[in-house]
């Protein structure tokens, strides 16, 4: 239960960028031993929020308390010097460094050896139950083990107030239990925690009080155990909202794509696919089930070409996509669009604004040496328009973004190509309800348009509503390929734990 004293106050803070105000005469209080759940929709302020609580962001007007004394805080290192840490939803990783050398980048005074160094965080993740090896250099870790990365900085520091954006976003179910574990720990210490998160059910299972935000206004705090997912919900949106997804009857006019015998070795020689088959038809939504860094991302990118294979082959139409790159593909005559799970670092230029992230999907045909600019601005104008998408320019940095609205303009670029493969990796990852609802409409859009799309998903309910099959991968192999309408989450739990398909529907 909270202290008699507040960790931290924030009142009346507001901060705008431009013509868009992100946060309006905001009060916020969390209190020491306490978790506070920071809810709302993509867009309604909360990182710009915790932004300015980090040191990344100053505020236009406000005041700032910590243990009840009034602060100025400039800058990340001034937040740490008062007990403040914060996990990103965007990793704020140097990928040339190692894992231990990002750790302590930006500490003062540490002036331990490798071997030492080493040493403390290998005993910091067995603690705290964080596996990941220091020497490695941060490009090569997965989505995973980046937020792992981002976990371990704020441990290191020993904050007493903690805030996270998103973190369950990329674990495992039990890595979640986890770190909720490690949460709890820190509140029965005193420490401070708010946490923000789309994950209803997260939020009841773990926070205290909740605060809802809506265009940049506080909407109020409840306590969590006297309320429901549906009670949050009206309140986050201002309306009542049908949680509910449809699932129109797969097309299956023929097979789109076929995939045989795939094997992919990973740049640690690891066999991160082995002999996997299946096929998707056009109007068919496949997903794909399985605990993190079971073969999803090898998956994608072989199919994409961007992911040399080992051996069998990926046929599309029986045209075969072995050797070729993702240019020779579109030249070949094969419209394909990859959705990748790192939608900054992978599927757009976070510099860059709405309009170049357009163009850099087609550049490359535009006649003569110029590059015409005329038809990216029309596209970005439409997707602004069509999918809701809250920025104060086209031509704003991408990065400035909440994550729904950059995964807006990804799957928007992408989807105006009319591809006849739609692969996507985890494209409501870290997204609202609204957000993930228009998702879901997109790709059913796309099914209905003949369209075979690769839907990689982490919530085994969406996997369940929205899909027609289901493969499930466990350690690389495909431990089964199931009807979606006549399965079980637990039947597919136990698939992903690398039963068989038969032992699965016996003991599920």
């Amino acid at each position: 239960m909270p202290n008699a004293h507040p960790a931290i106050e924030l009142k009346g803070l507001t901060k705008g960028f431009g013509s868009i105000v992100a946060n309006q005469d905001i009060d916020l209080t969390v209190f020491n031993g306490e978790i506070l759940a920071l809810l709302g929709e993509n867009g309604s302020g909360k990182t710009t929020l915790m932004n300015m609580l980090s040191g990344l962001y100053r505020p236009d007007a406000g005041e700032i308390y910590v243990s009840g004394r009034p602060v100025s805080i400039h800058s990340p290192h001034d937040a740490i010097a008062l007990g403040i840490g914060m996990i990103h939803q965007h990793f704020k990783l140097v990928d040339v460094l190692s894992v231990q050398e990002n750790i302590v980048l930006g500490t003062v005074g540490h002036f331990a050896g490798k071997r030492k160094l080493s040493r403390e965080i290998r005993e910091l993740c067995e603690r705290f139950g964080l596996m990941i090896d220091p020497e490695r250099k941060v490009y090569s870790l997965s989505v995973s083990e980046k937020q792992t990365v981002e976990i371990l900085k704020v441990l290191y520091r020993g904050a007493r107030t903690l805030v996270l954006d998103e973190p369950t976003a990329v674990l495992t179910p039990q890595e979640i239990g986890r770190l909720f574990d490690i949460l709890r720990k820190m509140r029965e210490q005193g420490c401070a925690i708010i946490i923000i998160t789309h994950k209803l059910n997260e939020v009841l299972e773990i926070s205290d009080r909740v605060t809802i935000l809506r265009k940049g206004r506080c909407i109020g705090t409840v306590e969590t155990r006297s309320t429901t997912a549906r009670e949050l919900t009206e309140r986050m949106v201002g309306a009542s909202v049908d949680l509910s997804i449809h699932r129109p009857e797969p097309l299956r006019s023929g097979p789109m794509l076929d995939v045989h015998h795939l094997t992919v070795v990973n740049s640690d020689g690891v066999r991160a696919l082995d002999d996997v088959n299946f096929s998707i038809a056009s109007g068919e939504i496949l997903g794909v089930a399985g605990v993190a860094g079971s073969g999803q991302k090898e998956l994608c990118e072989a199919i994409a070409g961007l992911q040399p294979i080992a051996g069998g082959a990926i046929l599309c139409e029986h045209t075969s996509l072995e050797g070729l790159s993702p240019r020779e593909i579109i030249r070949r005559g094969i419209s394909m669009s990859f959705i990748p799970e790192d939608r900054l670092g992978m599927g757009l230029v976070a510099s860059m604004g709405m309009v170049d992230n357009m163009l850099l999907k087609d550049y490359q045909n535009q006649p003569g040496m110029l590059i015409r600019r005329e038809g990216a601005r029309n596209l970005a104008n439409s997707l602004v328009k069509q999918l809701n998408i809250s920025t104060p320019s086209i031509y704003t940095a991408v990065r400035k973004l909440s994550g729904g609205n950059v995964q807006k303009v990804l799957l928007g670029r992408e989807i105006a190509s009319n591809p006849r493969i739609l692969i996507t990796a985890y494209p409501v990852r870290g997204l609202d309800i609204n957000s993930s609802m228009t998702i879901y409409r997109m790709l059913n859009d796309q099914k209905q348009k003949g369209v075979a799309v690769l839907y990689i998903g982490e919530d085994l309910d969406v996997l369940l509503e929205l899909c027609d099959r289901i493969l499930v991968l466990c350690g690389g192999r495909v431990t089964g390929i199931v009807d979606a309408a006549g399965v079980t989450k637990e039947q597919l739990g136990l698939l992903m734990a690398g039963q068989t398909a038969e032992e699965a529907m016996r003991n599920g």
